[in-house]
């Protein structure tokens, strides 16, 4: 099975394996940070974006990383190499570690860092041929103020309940509203609108995750013809939109036909949306870090990602 799992120290190639211990402070309490990355044929799509996302949220709660960068990313891609795998999704998590049954951090000696490389399906690929339908969640985001967005923590379970609700209406996923009715994401996933030739989207300030993939989105949409405007969103904007799509690391860009009830772009995913996701997809060929075969290996990471960004970009026609 091409999967491997990198536990704090040691790699493992099974789920069977992959222990942790039960005092472990992500699990009792959500106390820690992730990112979900994706590698696209043997590129590490967007790498020093996730991590530097990665070390935001870790600040955030005072979360020391037990690792360097640079040997995080070796780690990252010893854990890819070993899957055998040209295209992967790897969930890179960081937990305040083994300690006690009370939440004070300090009982935990030393974070630890985990690493799941494997293949991932969010959607069959129906979704994407016809579209999601998606229905607004009566539970609001976590407020800013709270929990900030900008922290991915390790503590889903506001967004668990708002795609509950979705399962319990026969819906794919659900719109989540902040506490003053705007919209601010889907419940793993951001949320554009396109409204004539303009490309709409929340802005972080309302609660929502600044998705990589959807800061990828909003480089391509001038690409093909697109006005990208972030600007504050209510359900009438999703209700009376030409499309709607929803994007993430996981779905990547999934189209939205139906939204509490009321049909989106004649029910069928459409032309502009069609379009980013091809850019999209083109764009992953070539936007992102290589992995080295292990022989190559010693070579540091800085240098690997050095020689991938001064890789020439490609021609606008491609």
């Amino acid at each position: 099975m091409p999967l491997c799992i990198y536990l704090d120290g040691r790699y493992v190639g099974s789920r069977e394996e992959a222990n942790v211990s039960l005092f472990d402070h992500g699990l009792l309490y959500g106390d820690g940070v992730f990112e979900g990355i994706r590698m696209y044929h043997g590129r590490i799509f967007r790498m020093e974006q996730h991590l530097d996302r990665l070390e935001r949220s870790a600040r955030g709660i005072a979360l020391d990383l037990p690792m360097t960068r640079d040997q995080i990313v070796d780690v990252l891609m010893e854990t890819v190499r070993r899957t055998g795998l040209d295209e992967a999704y790897i969930r890179l998590i960081v937990s305040r570690g083994p300690g006690d049954l009370g939440i004070d951090p300090r009982k935990c000696a030393r974070s630890a860092v985990y690493l799941i490389a494997d293949k991932i399906k969010l959607y069959p690929q129906e979704k994407y041929d016809k579209g999601l339908k998606v229905i607004t969640a009566s539970t609001r985001r976590s407020r800013p103020d709270t929990l900030n967005s900008q922290i991915k923590s390790l503590n889903y379970l506001n967004n668990i309940l708002g795609l509950q609700e979705a399962t319990r209406q026969g819906a794919d996923e659900a719109i989540m509203l902040n506490d003053a009715g705007y919209v601010t994401e889907a419940t793993a996933d951001n949320v554009f609108v396109i409204q004539g030739q303009s490309l709409l989207t929340s802005p972080a300030y309302l609660g929502l995750l600044e998705g990589i993939t959807r800061g990828v989105v909003m480089e391509i949409g001038p690409r093909v013809g697109l006005k990208v405007e972030e600007r504050p969103l209510v359900m009438q904007d999703i209700y009376t939109a030409d499309e709607v799509f929803l994007t993430g690391t996981g779905a990547e860009l999934v189209p939205v036909v139906e939204v509490d009830g009321r049909v989106i772009a004649g029910g069928t995913p459409g032309p502009l949306f069609r379009q980013l996701l091809r850019e999209f997809r083109e764009r992953t060929r070539w936007d992102g870090v290589p992995v080295q075969p292990a022989a190559q290996s010693v070579r540091t990471s800085a240098k690997l990602r050095a020689e991938a960004a001064a890789e020439p970009l490609p021609s606008p026609g491609r």
